[in-house]
């Protein structure tokens, strides 16, 4: 027997069929836009000298060396690797890391060897400055902090160092950021002669190779280094603090041996170790990067440098080159901090 239904009551019917659904509908559609993520905002405008210090700087053992290090940001956020050059230091980043950290990051900013609080665990290890050592030392550093496959963000030294881990390595390497694009080099490129112009701007180099000149940079090292500050970044017109809260780590007992072996084997005129043979083989060759980079020069880079159209090709991944205005020197991180705290959330962001 069939029941039957009154027109009022059928459309009563349909119409809370249809309410329903439609609810169904934009619950489910509220619940996608909630899982789908958001472009991040930019960073605020940072007044570079902002900060001054980090808060404290930490020790671990790490592969040769008692690593210190500055950290900041969540202990379970993603984590980034924050690499200096020479002549400069953890400073050089005390901008970026508090942007970062703000962000959710894990921030870590070592002392490279020959730097700091940084020191040799043996004092029969050799103070190696070649770039495989030094790259090395940070994928050490990456195991004793448990960080698998940071981003790695640099300049200079660190800038070289972190390009060797992102070609050797990928898998250790989340996204990287360079100053100065492709930094990977050779003792054979470094015996080939270039234009004068060139030539003189490697002057240190030069004279580093020299027995007086070992001897003057152990003499005057803060005149030395103060001295490749000013002529690397022109237009930035530091203060005493900021260069003395750095030459601090020029103090390091190793610093000297580390900076003058590094330069002369570069031009073959000092030996490596045999045990890094075999990884300088393979950086010879020049090998790409193929993990999502950002490179960045500033318009007033006064230390050596290539073009950007010289490297372009050696990324082969996901890419971008970013040229910054406004006076913009070597020391790019410290100079342009929130410039370069976005290119590395970008890179994330690839």
């Amino acid at each position: 027997m069939t029941e039957k239904i009154d027109s009022p009551r059928r459309g009563l019917l349909v119409t809370a069929a249809l309410t329903l659904a439609a609810a169904q509908l934009g619950m489910m559609a509220s619940a996608k836009a909630q899982t789908r993520p958001s472009k991040p905002a930019p960073l605020p405008p940072t007044r570079p000298g902002t900060h001054t210090a980090f808060t404290s700087i930490k020790q671990i053992n790490a592969g040769l060396l008692n690593v210190g290090y500055a950290e900041a940001g969540p202990a379970d956020g993603p984590a980034v690797v924050l690499l200096h050059g020479w002549p400069y230091d953890i400073h050089s980043f005390v901008d970026v890391a508090p942007l970062l950290a703000t962000r959710g990051y894990r921030v870590i900013v070592p002392y490279l060897r020959g730097y700091g609080s940084t020191t040799f665990l043996s004092s029969e290890t050799m103070r190696n400055g070649q770039p495989a050592a030094v790259a090395l030392d940070i994928i050490a550093l990456m195991d004793a902090l448990n960080v698998q496959k940071p981003i790695l963000a640099a300049f200079d030294w660190g800038a070289r160092t972190a390009c060797i881990i992102a070609a050797l390595w990928p898998e250790r390497c989340n996204g990287l950021v360079s100053v100065s694009g492709y930094l990977i080099g050779s003792q054979a490129a470094g015996k080939m002669p270039l234009p004068p112009e060139a030539e003189f701007q490697w002057w240190y180099q030069f004279y580093l190779a020299t027995d007086r000149g070992r001897a003057g940079y152990q003499k005057y090292t803060r005149d030395f280094t103060k001295l490749i500050w000013q002529q690397a970044s022109p237009k930035w017109k530091f203060d005493d603090a900021t260069f003395e809260r750095s030459a601090a780590a020029f103090k390091n007992p190793d610093h000297v041996d580390v900076s003058v072996h590094n330069y002369r084997w570069r031009q073959g005129l000092a030996a490596g170790e045999p045990k890094y043979d075999e990884l300088e083989q393979r950086l010879a060759s020049a090998p790409t990067i193929g993990v999502r980079t950002i490179t960045m020069e500033g318009d007033a880079n006064g230390a050596p440098h290539p073009a950007p159209s010289a490297y372009a090709s050696k990324f082969t991944g996901k890419y971008e080159h970013r040229d910054l205005k406004g006076g913009i020197g070597h020391n790019l991180p410290q100079e342009a901090p929130r410039e370069f705290a976005q290119a590395v959330i970008d890179v994330d962001k690839f």
